[in-house]
């Protein structure tokens, strides 16, 4: 059982995992280097438990030792109680949720280990919003994707935005990072998928006219939010795609483009 441990002083040593939680660069530095992540909300805390990983501390609200107490009996690390607005001044904003946990990393699976069993694939490249990354990993495991495959400048899915925005879909889809960009695309290729890649151009072929639900193996391929994929990214697929646009709209948001074609790329669509 967790022992519950109230904290009054915002400076206290004890709660270091928790602090500057707003400050996106020291996050972005630390949370990999001291291999945590911080898990926001009661629904992605136990998500992220029952993941598998491993809890080093919690942060709540009075309020919600009762609503987490299941969580909390079970639990070996140390529970810290505090005021919101005691809260508020470690993490530097109001903890709407009242709940935070500080979560143990694991280790990355290998991109290889991952293009062995999968069928339908995920390929970022430069998408660094992390709303935009939880959106994307959110559609993924709903709409049925296998993987997803990062480029070295993607965000970092377990960032407290990215967790929040995907309501813990993070947990539920295998991730690893790509070197060598885009070099590493050819990897994808040799392991018996074909690279498609998402784009406003209309030059490039509907969704619907490459029927990527009827290929075997599909890497989809998507860019960041504004520019796109890279011509080097575009350049090492195998085919372009596109979302076809009505009323004079020329693209969706990467967030929206990734669920319409992650249905389409979907095995489990109905057949015509």
């Amino acid at each position: 059982m967790a022992d519950l441990i109230t904290v009054e002083d915002p400076d206290d040593p004890r709660l270091h995992d928790y602090t500057g939680l707003t400050d996106v660069e020291l996050r972005r530095r630390r949370e990999p280097a001291e291999g945590l992540f911080v898990a926001e909300g009661e629904k992605v805390i136990r998500r992220a438990k029952d993941a598998g990983y491993e809890m080093r501390s919690m942060l709540l609200s009075a309020r919600w030792v009762d609503a987490m107490r299941d969580v909390v009996d079970d639990l070996p690390a140390p529970v810290y109680v505090v005021e919101p607005e005691i809260a508020e001044r470690v993490t530097g904003y109001h903890v709407h949720r009242g709940a935070l946990a500080s979560m143990q990393r694991k280790p990355l699976p290998t991109a290889a280990g991952l293009l062995r069993t999968a069928r339908r694939v995920v390929v970022m490249e430069g998408v660094n919003d992390h709303t935009n990354i939880g959106a994307i990993f959110r559609s993924a495991a709903a709409l049925g994707m296998d993987a997803v495959l990062l480029s070295p400048d993607c965000a970092d899915p377990l960032y407290r935005r990215s967790v929040k925005v995907s309501m813990g879909a993070v947990f539920s889809v295998p991730y690893a990072r790509l070197d060598g960009w885009p070099k590493s695309l050819e990897r994808v290729r040799e392991a018996g998928f074909t690279l498609l890649a998402l784009t406003p151009d209309e030059e490039a072929r509907t969704l619907d006219e490459a029927a990527p639900h009827r290929m075997d193996r599909v890497a989809l391929m998507l860019g960041a939010e504004g520019d796109g994929l890279t011509p080097r990214a575009l350049a090492a697929a195998d085919e372009r795609v596109r979302i076809p646009m009505s009323h004079g709209v020329d693209s969706l948001n990467v967030g929206a483009a990734a669920a319409v074609a992650f249905y389409a790329v979907a095995t489990h669509r109905p057949q015509p």
